[in-house]
């Protein structure tokens, strides 16, 4: 199954692994770089307000869960 790890850009930390995603559309034609982002602003909420996110697709396997973790020490 296609899934995304979103991360947060911060240039004095680093790179911060923000969640695991699933993807979760049937038609393939909906995914943009630009729906995934949004999603992952929407599980961060405010705190993704304004901020860098970038993804990198990935395979998972045996997956059922809508969101497999997200990181709640994200600022």
């Amino acid at each position: 199954m296609l899934g995304y790890e979103l991360y947060l850009i911060d240039e004095t930390k680093g790179n911060e692994l923000i969640a695991v995603l699933p993807e979760r559309r049937r038609n393939s034609k909906r995914i943009t770089e630009d729906s995934v982002v949004n999603w992952g602003r929407t599980i961060l909420g405010d705190n993704g307000n304004g901020k860098k996110i970038f993804f990198k697709r990935v395979t998972l396997k045996n997956i059922e869960r809508k969101i497999l973790c997200v990181n709640p020490f994200t600022n």
